[in-house]
């Protein structure tokens, strides 16, 4: 399970990571290559609400993860062959981004609810928060290798070759990663309680409880970031010319603070609350874009980087404590899968108001200046929705994380390892709840 995180996650550096890149490098241009890192997770999001049919279909867990898995390593190959070619057409780019997302979003879910049947509940929190700390270094190893990689080819005739050899070392790191995961048990193919939890109970909950409030904030932020977060690769690329190599650094430097910030977040969160974190990391976040403004320096946009990480570290942690902290297990799957989907909505709609403004203004590189105030501006507009937000008390726990995808804006975007929690460790002959065998393995 180590093995597989760890596989995992240098996929994401070395593939995911450099998709708005290779979009740059076959001449798709900048707003295409802002959407291909935004437009197909939407694509994605909808195509894994199939997920609890399919595990429902399959009766395993485990299956539905290790085909998703096997998907997503193949999903690469269309993309290699692009770049041996040196081009590929605009529509076939989205559809095997679209499909790597799905397969991505597919087996979140569904392998957040098999692995509390593997590790037992006792050690669950201190394995997974030491598997997530192993898995960022892979996908810090996967960033710089990619780096390095184009760097060293960056002006040659073939430079646009070497994001074959990216986008198959990515697929060789998650088929050996699916191989990882068809080696592991299944005690338990599906829980005897797991049930499906539709939109229309989903929307009642957010209707009459505190969720609605906080889903709404964070939907409403997100939509904000996302009016610049997939133009910064075209603006540090093919505006500000920087060389691969410090593109690579920029986008290092704010995932290594997220790094060495969340297990003080933590602490954090222990002390003051979660909200507290909430209304550090959402008041942080607000002018990341419009420091971009500033100056090009590349050092003060390392030392902006730096930041951003910092922040987004504190939003994420704290909106995942108070968002997912009562989720039931039996409904995590299909409750997951239906957040996935509304933030993915999220995110494609932010993006297609910055695509908007750089098509208007065919552009120009002051429009970068613009839809950095735009983000700025919606942002600010996000405090009152912050300012609602209520929660239950309730004693936070750390949450691992595992990084999906890693953003140049705000270092890599999280999802949690629920199996993760710190639950309650049974009384003396308290048998374990049902699917949860104290010696699985």
């Amino acid at each position: 399970m180590t093995a597989d995180g760890v596989l995992y996650s240098c996929m994401v550096g070395t593939g995911e990571t450099y998709f708005a890149a290779f979009a740059l490098a076959i001449g798709l241009g900048e707003v295409m290559a802002g959407l291909v890192a935004s437009v197909p997770l939407v694509t994605g999001a909808f195509l894994q609400l199939v997920s609890p049919w399919a595990v429902a279909r399959l009766g395993s867990l485990r299956r539905w993860v290790v085909i998703c898995a096997t998907v997503q390593s193949l999903s690469f190959l269309p993309l290699a062959a692009g770049a041996i070619a040196g081009t590929m057409p605009a529509w076939l780019l989205f559809l095997v981004v679209a499909v790597y997302w799905a397969v991505n979003y597919g087996q979140g879910p569904a392998w957040n609810t098999w692995v509390t049947t593997l590790v037992p509940r006792r050690i669950r929190a201190r394995y997974f928060a030491n598997r997530s700390r192993v898995a960022q270094f892979g996908t810090l190893g996967g960033l710089v290798i990619g780096g390095v990689v184009l760097h060293a080819v960056k002006g040659s005739s073939n430079a646009v070759h070497a994001y074959a050899a990216l986008f198959l070392a990515a697929a060789a790191a998650r088929f050996a990663a699916s191989r990882c995961i068809a080696g592991q048990s299944e005690p338990t193919p599906i829980p005897r309680d797991f049930r499906h939890v539709g939109w229309r109970e989903m929307a009642s909950r957010w209707r009459h409880g505190h969720d609605a409030r906080l889903l709404t904030y964070m939907l409403a932020m997100q939509v904000a970031v996302q009016i610049s977060g997939p133009y910064f690769t075209p603006y540090m690329l093919a505006r500000l010319e920087f060389s691969y190599a410090q593109f690579m650094l920029l986008v290092s430097v704010s995932f290594v603070a997220r790094m060495i910030c969340l297990p003080y977040i933590g602490r954090l969160a222990h002390a003051l609350g979660p909200r507290a974190v909430l209304w550090i990391g959402g008041l942080g976040i607000l002018p990341l874009s419009a420091l971009w403004i500033v100056s090009d320096n590349y050092w003060y946009l390392i030392a902006t980087q730096v930041l951003a990480g910092a922040m987004w570290a504190c939003y994420e942690m704290a909106t995942f404590l108070l968002l997912f902290e009562t989720i039931p297990a039996s409904e995590r799957t299909s409750v997951l899968t239906l957040f996935n989907f509304a933030n993915a909505l999220a995110i494609v709609g932010g993006a297609l108001v910055g695509a908007a403004v750089l098509t208007l203004f065919h552009a120009e590189p002051w429009v970068y200046f613009l839809i950095f105030g735009l983000s700025f501006a919606a942002r600010v507009c996000t405090v009152p929705l912050l300012a609602r937000v209520r929660v239950p008390e309730f004693e936070p726990v750390v949450l691992p994380l595992r990084t999906i995808a890693v953003r140049p804006s705000a270092g890599s975007l999280d999802r949690p390892v629920l199996a993760g929690i710190d639950e309650e460790t049974p009384a003396p002959g308290e048998p374990e709840r049902a699917g949860e065998p104290a010696d699985a393995r």
